[in-house]
């Protein structure tokens, strides 16, 4: 099955799969979709009855192999996968779509570590990936969109701190009735990172003063 957004615009994933999966966190149904027409492989972690859910918990997830599982401290987003799954556990509905190819912002595990050799010599991530010829940011949420509108999720929660997902969102007809933040957990690996996500782009979440950061 292909979908499309309700203005008409090429089909973007068909599903392939899906199989019973038992986490830490408690019990998920992962929905395997290849992006069309030769995208990669994303995935969605269904736990419970989403038809039932008035407006379930919903994370959009970038894939961030360094972050996810390798629990690199230069970033927050294993932390937040975390923390989205266990929120959507106890409430008893809701889904993670999880995007690949979204390494870096969308540059690639390669250019992201090109782009942590500029950060140690103290460019920020903005003007890393500028300085390699990269995009700023050059990943595509509409994937998820069309992912939840075939899991029929027209009313959702959306767990983030980025405005980008909660548009991308609502231009495909899914309403975004509440966001809800993660505040991140300033470290010294982490600071710098943090700020210019909040400063230079926009991510909405507050951050503590320089002294009360370990």
């Amino acid at each position: 099955m292909t979908l499309s957004a309700a203005s008409g615009e090429t089909a973007l994933v068909r599903r392939t799969a899906k199989a019973a999966l038992p986490t830490r966190w408690g019990e998920f149904t992962c929905w395997g979709f290849d992006a069309l027409p030769d995208g990669p492989h994303h995935l969605a972690l269904v736990h419970g009855d989403l038809a039932a859910a008035e407006s379930p918990l919903v994370r959009v997830h970038s894939e961030c192999l360094t972050g996810d599982v390798f629990g690199s401290a230069r970033c927050d987003c294993g932390e937040q996968l975390d923390e989205a799954m266990r929120l959507i556990v106890a409430d008893g509905a809701g889904a993670v779509v999880y995007l690949r190819g979204h390494e870096g912002r969308g540059i690639g595990i390669a250019n992201k570590l090109r782009a942590y050799e500029l950060q140690e010599a103290g460019t920020d991530t903005v003007d890393a990936n500028l300085a390699l010829g990269l995009p700023v940011d050059g990943r595509s949420f509409a994937p998820a969109a069309a992912i939840l509108r075939y899991l029929e999720v027209r009313r959702l929660r959306l767990i983030t701190n980025n405005p980008d997902k909660c548009d991308t969102l609502t231009d495909w007809g899914i309403e975004v009735s509440e966001r809800i933040s993660i505040d991140p957990v300033p470290t010294r690996h982490n600071l710098g990172y943090l700020r210019t996500k909040k400063d230079r782009m926009g991510h909405l979440f507050e951050l503590p003063t320089m002294d009360s950061v370990p």
